[in-house]
């Protein structure tokens, strides 16, 4: 089915949001322009009965009232850049700082917050979109104008692809993800707690009480955060644990065993036992961000007419890891002009 687009809303100065609408290989999925946000994605069951996986809301007034980053595409920067600035080239850059005087996401008006160019195709069996946008030299303190086109696409046997593509014209720091909050016994279904988890992972990032990673890769055996063999989600996230006290359950970076890859590698798979949805994603990243929906406060209300709390949904967020602008041992996040940066992360749905 040719991808189609309905208006979805205004931005409060008049600007238009559309919702574009695919349909392939038995999985729906809707992405809005604002923040190239993936609205709703439904998936059947074991018995082949669709439900939307994914969290989020029927408003363009509920998306730009939360802070939760639902279903948004994250830039310049996904995760955390210590206090707002880093050094490149021996010029320090000072960025929009919104967490507590890191800056988070992008900073307070990242790529989840700019309506995106879209432009629709299908490619023999598949479809897609394909969203572009232009980031000005200088936006939330970033250097270098930064073009930027992600495409979606969905497979004919429902793999849902997402690459990423990025030039500069200055030297600048990127790390673009995802931040879909994925429940898959269905948005309004409850805690994902009894999702069961499993990283190809032996390290993580510890991080301080601000989040911002200490700059050791720790082990993760002995420790909660192994999920070398698949575990439940919240088998262990209520342990007295100082690194589940610093994230208030798990948002930390995982150490991919594979590295960064020329091809996507599978490095995570979620399952719900209850309905017998599978989620394995691949990717070309080096780390992957899991945060376990701990800051859902009750405060909004999704598609489902369910107000979302605390662990009723978690991201997989694909990536480099967080801060690697301050720490040169990490995988290196600089783009300079004449390269270009390219990330690619498979979605594969199952029922079994």
């Amino acid at each position: 089915m040719r991808p189609s687009r309905s208006l979805f809303g205004r931005l409060a100065d008049g600007t238009e949001v559309h919702r574009w609408s695919l349909e392939n290989g038995g999985v729906r999925l809707a992405v809005l322009s604002l923040g190239g946000i993936v609205q709703s994605l439904e998936v059947p069951d074991r018995r082949g009965r669709p439900a939307n996986v994914s969290l989020g809301f029927d408003t363009v007034e509920a998306y730009t009232a939360a802070d939760r980053y639902f279903g948004a595409l994250v830039g310049r920067y996904g995760n955390r850049i210590a206090k707002g600035r880093f050094t490149l080239d021996g010029r320090t850059y000072r960025l929009s700082a919104n967490d507590g005087g890191n800056s988070l996401h992008g900073g307070a008006a990242g790529f989840d917050k700019v309506v995106w160019e879209v432009e629709p195709f299908v490619s023999g069996a598949d479809v897609g979109l394909r969203l572009s946008y232009t980031s000005a030299d200088g936006e939330m303190g970033f250097p270098g104008a930064l073009g930027t086109v992600v495409t979606y696409t969905l497979t004919r046997n429902g793999d849902w692809h997402v690459d990423y593509a990025a030039t500069t014209d200055k030297p600048t720091v990127v790390n673009l993800t995802s931040h879909v909050y994925w429940n898959l016994g269905g948005e309004a279904s409850g805690s994902v707690h009894g999702h069961e988890l499993s990283l190809a992972a032996s390290r993580y990032t510890p991080v301080d009480s601000s989040q911002i990673p200490t700059g050791e890769a720790a082990a993760v055996e002995g420790t909660p955060f192994d999920f070398r063999r698949a575990k439940k989600v919240g088998a262990e996230i209520r342990r007295a644990h100082p690194q589940l006290l610093h994230g208030r359950g798990f948002d930390h970076n995982w150490v991919l065993d594979k590295g960064s890859t020329a091809h996507p590698v599978e490095v995570a798979e979620l399952r719900d036992p209850a309905s017998g949805r599978t989620l394995r994603i691949a990717t070309t990243e080096p780390g992957l961000q899991f945060y376990s929906g701990n800051f859902l406060d009750g405060t909004s209300a999704g598609t489902g007419g369910t107000v979302y709390r605390q662990g009723d949904g978690l991201c997989l967020e694909t990536q480099h890891f967080p801060d690697s602008p301050n720490r040169p041992g990490f995988p290196s996040t600089v783009l300079r002009p004449g390269d270009t940066y390219r990330s690619a992360t498979v979605h594969r749905f199952s029922a079994r």
